[in-house]
Order: C-alpha cells, then structure tokens, then sequence
C-alpha cells in the first residue's frame, strides 16, 4: 500500500493554489477517499484548454456539468455545445437522494442543489437564440475553406467580394452571393463590368462553387447565413453574480456536418477578432466546451482541423479555454492533444486489442506517479471517479491524482418542453436574435437593376423595329450578335415575369 501521509503531503501542496480555483473532488489512494486532499484547478490555467475523456457511462457529462457549475459560481461563463441533448437540466435544482447523500457524505463538503443561468441556442431551428452571420462577415477566405474551393476558385470569390465592396453591395445571405454570381456572369452589363475591371469566371469554375453552396444550403445553411448576425459579446454575460451558461443544442450534427463546420469555424474566427487581448488576467472570459467531440472530428474536414488545431493555439490569449469532451484521448488529433493542459480520465475498457492500446496511450500521456499503477486502475475506476492532471499556477503539470469528483447540484436531467418554452420565452436574447432582418441587400438591389434593364430594352427594340426597312430585322436576327441580344431579352424577360432569377427566388 502507498504511504498516505506521503500522498496526502505531496498531493495536497501541488492542488492548493494561492489565486482562486475551483473544486472538482477529493482525491483517492487505495480506493479510500481522501477527504484531506481537495483536487482543485486554478482559474488562472483553466485558458490552457483541456479534455475529459472516458468510455460510455462513466460519468463524463456529469463531470461537464459540474465543471460548468463551478465556472457559474465564480461569474465565469460557459458555451456547451450539447451534442447527445442531455445537458439543459443544468437550468433546474437538483434533488437530494440516498446516492448523492452518500457521496457527499465521503467528502465532507456541502451539497447544495441550486439551478444555474442558461440561454438555450440553436442553428437549425429549434427553440433558442438563432445563431446567424453574415456572409460578408465570413470574408472571400474563410468562405472558401468551407466551401471547399481550389485556389482559381478562391480567387473568383475574392474577386467577387471585392466586386460588391467596390458596387456598394452587400453580401448578407447565400442568395445574395448566388445573385451575384448570376449578375457577373450572365449580364451583358455586369459581366463587361466584372471582365473590364476585374476579371472574368469560367463558367465551369461558376458551375463548381455554384454547387458547392446548394450542398452548404441542404444541410441548412440558408437559416444560418443572415441578420441580425450573433454577436459573440452576448456570451459574456452574467445574472446574480454567477456565469451564464450558454447552451447549444445540436443534437443532429451527423446529419449537417458542413453547416456545423460552417458554425465552428465562424464563432472561432469571430471570438479571436472581437475578444482584446487579455494576458494575464487571474481567470478565463469565457470556456468552451465540445461534448462528443469524437464526431467532430470524423466529420469535419481537413480545414476545419486546421482552423481548431490554430485556434486552440492562439485563442488562450484571447482568455478563453476549450474543453473536449469524447471517449477516448486518440479521438482527438495529436497536434491538438498537445495543446490540452488539463486531462480529466474516467475509467477506459480493454475488451479489444485496440481497446488495449488506446489505454497504453492513455497512460503514456499522464505524469509518472508511484501513487498509482495507472495502466490498471485506468479500467477500473468507477463511475463519477477520475484520473486528473492539470497546471498549477506556474504552469507545471500537476501529479496525476485518482479524484473523487462531486455531483452536480442542478437537475442531472433534460429540461421537458415547457420548461424549454417557459426558459426560452423569458429571455431577452431570444428576443433579440428571434425575427430575421430583410434589409436590401445585393439580391434585392441586382434584381431591381435587372428588371429596370430589361424594362427598358423593350421600347428600344421597339422603336427599332419600326424605323428598319422591310427585311432588314430578319437578316440582323440571322446574325451571330442577333441571336445572342434575342436569346438575352427572352431570358431576362421571363425571369421578369416568372420571378425567378437565375437560382430562384428568394427564401427568408
């Protein structure tokens, strides 16, 4: 057996930071609980990012919850993003019973229930805060990254960007891209504009980015493209002096894995821009956290694995740590692993030889303890206990502790329907974000130019017609260029009529 005066000595000096910190539990040697080893993290480090891992059923969401709720309590809000849809009890007090009793019991800390503040959020039209972004917001670059475009393809859109800036046109929907795309390529007057001063699109380049977005728009995309656009301040907030935790329930990211790379791709790029640099601050602005990342991760793509491992890098300046939450520590890639300075381990199977070697990774990546024979204890471990290793205040990594964590004091449970309605109808933001904006874009102002062209090529084809001599209209219609302008009035014209311009009307 381990010598406990020892463990609690060397234990209880690297987990007593002298800034603020939050509590996850007590730690454990032998199987007894410790009660004077408390496994705290400084809210200094917490920016540094972290994982929290485990097979099913060990208790990771439940250690998500607490964490979010200890957060709460020092004003520090949180984003979850709540893939499985158990999260939003968080919103309603917990209920004292014999289990949680007993855990307590063993801790000797208090068990108070309480509920917490939350904003429910949505990208794909449940109840919540619309989360939306203007495509002008996105920029010709990152919209390319999403739209998976080469490198002739991401120069067009960058040329159209620069188009609309200089037209005064602005880009706030996909139908105002597509409407652009239309304008420069299939009229007369736009494409001479667009070939003169810019450049001219081929139209088998026009024809990839064009699908390209329709794929983006059948994953929903069309809801999340728009105004008013989301502003990432309004995660800051907080209600009673406790941080608000901000829920997004994406519950159907394996059906829309695009639109969801689209949405993460865009609130990281929008957090870095709009956040000032915060260096030292004493605690985070805000922590995110990315429950069931293992599916993002098969999902996404190349770029959005770019854009995460570069985020992860540079947003911690920004004050703002990021959490994943998934089975196992191979879910997540390598160079973003390393960047992770917490690890919160619940209990691993070895039913497969694979299973086996995930574990020996696993264990590869704590620090060395004499406490402890890891590679056992790691499939062992019960439920709502964990093998913790985080920073201490200077930054070096902690002992890897066995910790028994505390239980959430909010509803361990989803919110049923009208608790979701009666949640959503009291907030402010859902208000705020609720109705879409239809102000006149660059869809609305090329439709206008279109009809008002087409208007008045009619009189002139006229007038024309009159003052040629018998004969002469049908021979000019025989011509290479008669046929061209004949082709052109008939198809402006019945899109006039019908409504319907180039990639159809528009959808709000």
């Amino acid at each position: 057996m381990a010598d406990q005066a020892k463990f609690i000595q060397e234990l209880s000096t690297r987990y007593t930071p002298k800034g603020d910190f939050i509590t996850l539990g007590k730690g454990m040697l032998d199987g007894e609980v410790i009660t004077e080893v408390d496994v705290t993290i400084p809210l200094k480090t917490i920016n540094r990012h972290g994982l929290i891992a485990g097979a099913t059923g060990t208790g990771k969401t439940k250690t998500l919850q607490v964490f979010a709720e200890q957060l709460s309590h020092r004003g520090i809000p949180s984003l979850v993003l709540d893939i499985k849809g158990d999260f939003s009890g968080i919103a309603q007090p917990g209920t004292a019973n014999s289990i949680i009793t007993e855990r307590y019991s063993k801790t000797k800390l208090p068990y108070e229930p309480q509920a917490f503040p939350v904003e429910l959020m949505t990208i794909s039209g449940e109840k919540g805060i619309k989360l939306r972004a203007t495509v002008t917001e996105f920029g010709p670059l990152l919209l390319s990254k999403i739209l998976d475009l080469n490198d002739t393809q991401t120069s067009i859109i960058s040329i159209v960007f620069k188009y609309c800036d200089d037209k005064g046109l602005p880009l706030i929907d996909l139908d105002d891209l597509k409407k652009v795309l239309q304008y420069v390529t299939d009229n007369p007057q736009g494409k001479a504009d667009l070939s003169n001063n810019y450049g001219s699109i081929s139209p088998a380049s026009l024809g990839a980015i064009l699908r390209s977005i329709v794929a983006m728009e059948q994953q929903g995309a069309a809801e999340f493209f728009g105004e008013p656009s989301f502003d990432v301040l309004d995660l800051l907030k907080q209600r009673d002096g406790k941080g608000v935790v901000n829920i997004l329930r994406v519950g159907n990211i394996q059906s829309k894995p695009q639109l969801f790379s689209t949405f993460m791709l865009s609130l990281f790029a929008e957090i870095y821009m709009t956040f000032p640099e915060e260096g030292d601050s004493g605690k985070p602005k805000l922590v995110l956290f990315i429950d069931e990342a293992h599916l993002i991760f098969q999902e996404a793509s190349k770029t959005l694995l770019q854009q995460i491992e570069t985020m992860v890098k540079l947003i911690r300046s920004k004050g703002v740590g990021i959490y994943f939450i998934t089975q196992i520590p191979g879910d997540v890639p390598e160079n973003v692993l390393s960047q992770l300075g917490m690890k919160i381990q619940h209990a691993l199977r070895g039913f497969t030889a694979k299973d086996r070697k995930e574990i020996s990774r696993a264990v590869e990546n704590y620090p060395i303890t004499e406490f402890y024979a890891a590679d056992e204890l790691i499939q062992n471990l019960g439920i709502g206990e964990a093998f913790i290793t985080a920073l201490d205040e200077k930054g070096i990594p902690t002992p890897l502790v066995h910790t028994f964590l505390i239980s959430p004091e909010s509803r361990m449970d989803i919110l049923n329907e009208a608790e979701v309605a009666d949640l959503t109808s009291r907030s402010a933001l859902v208000a705020k974000y609720e109705e879409p904006m239809n102000k006149d874009s660059a869809y609305e102002m090329l439709t206008s130019r279109m009809e008002q062209a087409v208007k008045e090529a009619a009189p002139q084809q006229k007038t024309r017609t009159v003052k040629e001599e018998p004969g002469m209209f049908e021979n000019v219609m025989k011509s290479r260029a008669g046929r061209t302008f004949a082709t052109t009035i008939a198809r402006e014209g019945a899109k006039f009529v019908l409504g319907m311009f180039g990639l159809g009307g528009r959808r709000r």
